[in-house]
């Protein structure tokens, strides 16, 4: 992997497609994520296949996007935007494992295929999860991640805040409350920005932090991902209402059988694809002072007012 300026200008094409730039950079920090996940070995090895088995189960990486997409906006070098990148997406990783676990979301079936529990046990699948987190910040805490010492330590903090109590972990904390609770739309919208948005906004904040831009642009990308994080949330509850376990690659329909409000239930179908429109629209505003180079973060909008899985 390159790790010039121009290694990650060769991740982006002007001219190429949403879905292609998507796809590169998928396999860009998949290639990166098995440099530096440990290869199964000795007594403990189980654990190493279980990490492995819940990372390479597929999915858009849309995490790791966001940050080498954001990464480019300050010409970052290849090498810290996918290590960056790969940092996300395993504690991303991680949770959707705890999330599948019979005392959380108590899911079978997780990107088309059984879930971590299932496959390997549930006591593996806990101790998988705990260690996809650690080595998150492990891989933030290397040299090789940036230079800078102080650069290194703002990824961590920033990290740490938007996957702990106030920011990921609080938001499922909240969601495990959400059958018993008659949530309006406030609510919700809080919900879904701790438990999905946060980590939304670490992977955009990123760029700027490790091109040690100033504040206001960490603030820019900060209000694109919060509104681009809600844009997600929405079109995935509506797949929840109108799609099948075919085409998402897991469980469809849990909400409302566990009566839980979203967006969706509040505004409807029609209702709430018009409110994702509306956030896009806003989203894209916050990008309009980086011009071109911003041209995947806004093309993602339309991406996922469309999605289909």
């Amino acid at each position: 992997m390159n790790s010039s300026k121009g290694g990650l200008r060769q991740l982006h094409n002007e001219s190429r497609s949403l879905s292609d730039a998507l796809g590169d950079a998928a396999q860009a920090v998949e290639q990166m994520l098995e440099r530096l996940l440990p290869k199964p070995h000795g007594l403990h090895g189980r654990v190493h296949e279980a990490m492995r088995y819940a990372t390479f189960a597929g999915g858009k990486r849309l995490r790791p996007f966001l940050v080498i997409e954001s990464a480019r906006l300050f010409n970052v070098n290849a090498i810290p935007a996918l290590r960056t990148a790969a940092a996300i997406e395993v504690l991303h990783t991680y949770s959707l494992v705890h999330d599948d676990l019979p005392c959380m979301d108590d899911d079978d079936l997780r990107r088309g295929r059984p879930t971590a529990h299932i496959a390997f046990d549930e006591a593996t699948a806990v101790l998988a999860g705990d260690a996809l987190l650690t080595i998150a910040f492990e891989i933030l805490a290397h040299e090789e991640t940036h230079p800078s010492a102080e650069v290194r330590c703002r990824l961590v903090s920033r990290l740490a805040e938007a996957a702990g109590s106030n920011g990921m972990i609080g938001g499922q904390m909240i969601d495990m409350r959400a059958a018993d609770s008659r949530f309006g739309q406030d609510e919700i919208v809080l919900l879904q920005r701790l438990k999905t948005g946060q980590l939304f906004e670490f992977a955009c904040e990123a760029g700027a932090i490790l091109g040690q831009a100033g504040a206001e642009h960490q603030q820019r990308l900060r209000d694109y991902a919060r509104d681009m994080g809600l844009v997600f949330q929405i079109t995935d509850d509506l797949l929840d209402v109108t799609s099948t376990a075919e085409k998402t690659g897991k469980a469809v329909g849990k909400d409302q059988e566990h009566g839980k409000a979203t967006l969706v239930s509040i505004m409807g179908v029609d209702g709430a694809r018009a409110e994702a429109a509306r956030i896009a629209e806003r989203a894209a505003a916050s990008l309009k002072d980086y011009g071109p180079q911003a041209g995947s973060l806004r093309a993602l909008l339309p991406f996922l007012l469309a999605r289909e899985s």
